[in-house]
């Protein structure tokens, strides 16, 4: 079994993020980059089925600029066998990665796609479902377990009222919550082993995929400051600042 995983770009979850003065977008100057978190659990998914004999070969997948080619490096460090960068230098939203995903899914054929179910910094939660559309496959989201039973994948998801178990037929896609598994870290001998793993490059013309912007982003503010907090002596304290400060009662 072949396993397609997607891997995007972001900044790194520590980092503290700036917007630009213009409030025309978020400022990625000399900002640490990573592997989007929910695109590491996924990583770490598709090299566990390998580990288990379940998987033959994970092929990473990442789309963007030519520096993407640095997280596609440490999906190979981290026990992908090869990776794909579809290079493209313009703005790039949901369907667009969507459409740009189905086309390498239809090339590489895989029976398993399995992606983040969010990035850290849109946080859209709309590639994998968009994809599963596009390519007509079966798809279980937001996925805390997975297991596989010959061309049966069973995906155990957190929803509302428990657990939900889903039985999909391969080929299938699955996005990956946070629960699903702990990644491992990259040792330094597979670091210097990724580097000579085979990575393809591509364009969207390559994959007859035409790149649109189906909206546009007014304008970006960061989050209002946290006010401090007090404390109260009584109840009836309490329930009148609520009610004339606050004005939530």
């Amino acid at each position: 079994m072949k396993v397609l995983v997607a891997v995007k770009r972001v900044i790194d979850y520590n980092v503290k993020v700036r917007v630009k003065s213009d409030h025309s977008d978020v400022d990625l100057n000399n900002v640490k980059m990573a592997v989007n978190p929910f695109c590491e659990i996924a990583i770490e998914e598709a090299v566990r089925m390998k580990e288990a004999g379940t998987a033959e070969e994970v092929v990473a997948v990442s789309i963007g600029p030519k520096v993407c080619q640095e997280q596609l490096r440490t999906a190979l460090a981290l026990g992908a066998d090869r990776a794909i960068l579809v290079e493209t230098d313009d703005e790039l939203q949901p369907l667009t990665i969507a459409k740009l995903l189905k086309a390498v899914y239809d090339k590489e054929e895989p029976a398993l796609v399995i992606l983040g179910k969010q990035s850290i910094d849109a946080d859209n939660n709309q590639t994998g479902q968009m994809f599963a559309a596009l390519a007509g496959l079966p798809q279980g989201t937001g996925a805390s377990k997975v297991t596989i039973d010959g061309d049966k994948v069973n995906v155990t998801r957190e929803v509302d009222g428990g657990l939900q178990t889903v039985s999909l037929k391969a080929p299938a896609v699955v996005t990956t919550d946070l629960r699903l598994n702990e990644p491992r870290y990259a040792s330094l001998p597979n670091i210097m082993k990724a580097k000579k793993k085979q990575l393809d490059v591509m364009s969207p013309a390559d994959l007859g995929v035409e790149v649109k912007q189906t909206f546009k982003t007014l304008k970006v503010e960061p989050p209002p400051e946290r006010q401090g907090g007090i404390k109260v002596e009584t109840v009836d304290e309490l329930v009148d600042k609520l009610k004339n400060e606050a004005k939530v009662i």
